[in-house]
């Protein structure tokens, strides 16, 4: 499973105090890691050979290397640039070639330069590539017997889940899959995840992407195929209601989608402090209101729902999997 991309970018690589290293979603390599880093750039620089052309670009041959422990896969461009994926130690890098190289053509030959001139443009591409690639190696290079089992009967599907940054997403997730909460867990991920969980005779891959501003383009890129959405909202902090609404009807106005079921999470009921005797006239009203501010009754071409939720005390948390059946069927 892919797990790390990086990218030097450097008028000559040897120099490595002019060697820009950039990493997603984690700075495995570092420029002070000398050998690894002269490692990469000696087997592109004595392999100049191994190329193929694309838009008059040149992309040398991806090249597998093992090297303190990190099971790397690399491509240089016009040998101005490397691009390098990091796998599991057991994985064939060979495996995802065709990917690689398919998606590096599509890049340079949908540029009319560089894609790679500034720091948000490099992160931006990373990120694209990282999405493509992991989506490949979990649908099709790491597909085990489990997976292919719920495929042939009919009973696997994917879960979207959406939502901009510090609602609750990947807690929610790791709720699901471990009934477990913490709070070192409370910081927005700039990680996209692929979780598999299991409810009875089904098998659902919940995909969760990060919500910070810039990772949103890249929503469409996973939404590919998707079963069911789940949109989540962070009820307690209404000055983000509009940007969060924004991105809701970005998603949902997009005609590729029409059809697909949503559910729409209101997340962290727990901040709301309501007097037992009246919750139900509370949340009623509370409902009411978050549905003005985002439009709900608008939402059309598809079955969708509302569910309060408090990933952090489980609140309505074993009401989400029978409400997605219950979407699904629909």
């Amino acid at each position: 499973m892919l797990h790390n991309i990086f990218l030097f970018k450097g008028k000559k690589f040897r120099d490595l105090k002019n060697l820009n290293i950039y990493s997603y979603p984690n700075n495995i390599i570092k420029i002070n890691d000398k050998l690894v880093v002269n490692k990469i750039i000696k087997e592109h620089e004595e392999a100049p050979e191994k190329c193929f052309n694309s838009n008059n670009v040149n992309i040398s041959k991806p090249i597998a290397q093992f090297i303190k422990n990190l099971n790397i896969y690399t491509a240089c461009i016009d040998h101005k640039f490397i691009i390098g994926l990091i796998f599991e130690q057991e994985d064939n890098p060979y495996d995802y070639k065709e990917i690689f190289e398919e998606l590096m053509h599509e890049i340079l030959n949908n540029q009319s330069e560089y894609p790679f001139e500034d720091d948000i443009e490099v992160e931006n591409l990373l990120i694209s590539l990282f999405i493509d690639i992991r989506r490949f190696g979990d649908e099709v290079i790491e597909k085990s017997p489990e997976i292919d089992y719920f495929y042939q009967r009919d009973s696997f599907y994917k879960i979207f889940l959406f939502g901009i940054d510090d609602v609750g997403k990947s807690s929610l997730v790791r709720r699901l899959k471990t009934g477990e909460f913490a709070d070192d867990y409370l910081l927005p991920t700039r990680k996209f995840h692929i979780e598999y969980l299991q409810e009875n005779e089904k098998l659902f891959s919940m995909w969760d992407v990060p919500g910070q501003q810039v990772f949103r383009s890249k929503w469409l890129k996973g939404l590919q195929d998707s079963n069911i959405l789940i949109f989540m909202i962070d009820i307690a902090n209404q000055r983000r209601f509009e940007e969060s609404k924004k991105e809701l009807w970005n998603i949902i106005n997009n005609p590729e989608l029409d059809g697909v079921p949503l559910l729409i999470i209101g997340n962290k009921i727990d901040l709301f402090n309501y007097q037992i005797d009246n919750y139900h006239i509370h949340l009623k009203d509370l409902r009411t209101e978050i549905s003005n501010n985002y439009g709900f009754d608008e939402i059309r071409n598809r079955e969708w729902t509302f569910l309060f939720t408090s990933v952090k005390t489980s609140y309505n948390i074993d009401q989400i999997f029978s409400t997605i059946n219950h979407l699904i069927s629909s």
